[in-house]
């Protein structure tokens, strides 16, 4: 595969930004293993849930609502919800306290129940992202897709990234970044085109020694409107 050089790329997007030095300040840092493996269960049904609220939604508004569906579902303790009976669920979907979206808080106990199961086999979820390959972090995409509930798209990449997990994303900039230069001509979640932009990213993290969320970043600050 003929890719651009990751010095071009990052040459591109500094003076787009300014300098070298304003780009270094946009990028985000992943989270060592260690500390990944601290998190939580329950912070992952968490951003988990959030992340599917907002799609399709305004931000702010579930950050707003946020405390709310912190106490209606019990700070998102996964035994908790994964004992929760169905008619619960409709009765909690009501409370005027959170957004009111029978569909979505129903991917709270199917969620719950993925992690529950990663658990077990791994001693925590946390432990399970953690020991993930980055090499092949579209595979990760694919298992929360597959496994979860409206986890596919971005959603479950943007919780990863959020959580410190590194993973590149497939925003709107890079996929087109990527669909100029060959990588992606055909649907952007086949397999196919997982498996060329993971190899695509692997080259260019030897080449570079970065995290992947900082070569996705400086793709998209390389391209589209990510100007001053």
């Amino acid at each position: 595969m003929a890719l651009e050089k990751f010095s071009d790329i990052y040459y591109r997007a500094a003076n787009r930004k300014g300098s070298n030095s304003d780009l270094e300040q946009l990028l985000a840092h992943p989270l060592s293993s260690q500390d990944l493996q601290a998190i939580p269960d329950d912070r992952w049904l968490a951003m988990f849930t959030m992340k599917i609220f907002q799609s399709g939604m305004n931000w702010q508004v579930v950050r707003n609502k946020w405390p709310g569906f912190e106490e209606v579902f019990w700070e998102f303790d996964i035994e908790k919800m994964c004992l929760t009976p169905p008619e619960m669920w409709e009765k909690k979907a009501t409370n005027p306290a959170i957004i009111r979206h029978l569909g979505k808080v129903m991917t709270i106990p199917a969620n719950a129940q993925m992690i529950q199961r990663a658990a077990r086999e791994h001693g925590s979820f946390s432990n399970f992202v953690a020991q993930w390959p980055a090499d092949d972090i579209t595979g990760l995409w694919a298992y929360l897709k597959k496994h979860g509930a409206r986890l596919g798209g971005n959603t479950g990449a943007y919780t990863l990234r959020l959580m410190g997990k590194d993973t590149f994303i497939l925003s709107g900039d890079v996929e087109g970044y990527l669909r100029a230069q060959k990588v992606i001509e055909g649907g952007r979640d086949t397999r196919k085109s997982f498996n060329a932009t993971q190899a695509a990213f692997n080259q260019w993290q030897q080449e570079s020694g970065r995290p992947l969320c900082q070569i996705s970043q400086i793709i998209a600050f390389s391209v589209g409107d990510n100007r001053i």
